[in-house]
């Protein structure tokens, strides 16, 4: 029997944590000198109150959905991919290379190809550590921190030397072709007579990101595989008695969480800087944490926490230009939510439990 109704698990107890993680945030805010209620009208006014704000917003929250994704597949088998990072920066190495191999005369054959290259190379990169945890028992946690930093060295040791654009002082590729350009929210919605912001980043990455949402629904509540996932997550004993390998599921897993991953690449490698620059995961990989944990690892819960995120990024930057608050603040609010709905889940989850155990009981009672 569960202690509490399945919406209140996948939404009262976010909300109460978010509440929570915005009012800790806003005493925050008043200790530094700046009004909480005016910073969040800011943070609110600069990421949704144009179409300017709202294409920053759903860029960062495209990033966070392929990240949030790679999480969440691995949470149900009961694996904690901290790799996002290193997957997704791999993974814009692969659609970097696919790009510059090939003159694309047009996105519409380009996009496929960064979407296979890209989600190739962060698979790639999640197989190691995925077969150090199937076949030697090494933590995924420690390997994949390890990957990280491993991936970050390699990619700027590429952008520092090989592929680095010759007389040039900055660590990025050569622009990708013209052929390589993708559509713009501005330049999707003008055939509608929709006006959107010729500045904002959001691109056709977003539908994307979309399209994976509905891919990860299929696979994991449709398929055999999908079946497989979550049963070694519940139990690698009973998966192993119904005939399931761990060790099989455990790669093939990590294999799609490292492909999500790299699939950020398309978005902020292709869809964005058209190149591949230093440092251009800028984080996504750890928000994607997040992502999956308040977004309960279920698609839809991880559209919605990625906009959140976007929303987080987008209006924290809006604080520092108007208010000058430095971006170290930004970022300690930004962590303050992460912790609410994340680490200190159950400081929320245990009351609330507790609340509908006894009004059950009650009810028994009477």
């Amino acid at each position: 029997m569960n202690k509490m109704p399945r919406w209140a698990d996948v939404a009262l107890i976010p909300f109460i944590n978010l509440l929570i993680a915005f009012v800790i945030s806003g005493i925050v805010l008043a200790a530094i000198g700046t009004n909480p209620f005016d910073a969040l009208a800011t943070m609110i006014e600069g990421s949704f109150g144009s179409s300017r704000g709202v294409g920053y917003t759903l860029y960062y929250a495209t990033n966070f959905i392929f990240t949030g994704l790679a999480m969440a597949i691995a949470s149900h088998a009961r694996m904690f991919n901290i790799g996002g990072e290193g997957q997704a920066a791999i993974g814009g190495l692969g659609v970097a290379v696919i790009l510059l191999a090939v003159p694309w005369p047009h996105w519409t054959l380009a996009l496929p190809a960064a979407i296979v290259f890209g989600g190739l190379f962060g698979a790639a990169w999640a197989f190691i550590p995925a077969y150090l945890q199937a076949k030697r028992g090494s933590h995924i946690v420690i390997t994949t921190i390890m990957f990280n930093f491993m991936a970050a060295a390699l990619t700027g040791y590429l952008l520092t030397g090989p592929m680095k654009v010759k007389g040039k002082m900055a660590a990025e590729t050569a622009a990708f072709p013209p052929g390589t350009h993708l559509p713009t929210f501005h330049e999707m919605l003008a055939p509608f007579g929709i006006e959107f912001s010729k500045h904002a980043p959001a691109n056709i990455s977003f539908l994307v990101a979309l399209l994976c949402c509905l891919f990860f629904w299929v696979l994991m509540w449709h398929t055999r595989l999908g079946y497989q996932i979550r049963a070694l997550g519940h139990s690698e004993t009973a998966s192993k008695y119904a005939g399931i390998s761990p060790a099989k599921i455990m790669i093939i897993t990590m294999l799609i969480s490292g492909a999500f991953a790299g699939l950020m690449a398309v978005n902020n490698v292709m869809g964005e800087a058209e190149r591949m620059i230093h440092n251009a995961v800028e984080g996504a990989g750890f928000i994607g944490i997040a992502v999956a944990l308040m977004g309960r690892n279920h698609p839809i819960g991880v559209i919605l926490a990625a906009i959140l995120f976007g929303f987080l990024w987008q209006g924290g930057a809006e604080l520092q230009f108007v208010y000058g608050i430095p971006r170290e603040m930004v970022t300690v609010i930004q962590a303050i939510v992460i912790l609410l709905t994340g680490a200190l889940d159950y400081m929320v989850r245990g009351p609330v439990e507790r609340i509908f155990l006894m009004r059950a009981n009650s009810k028994k009672r009477a």
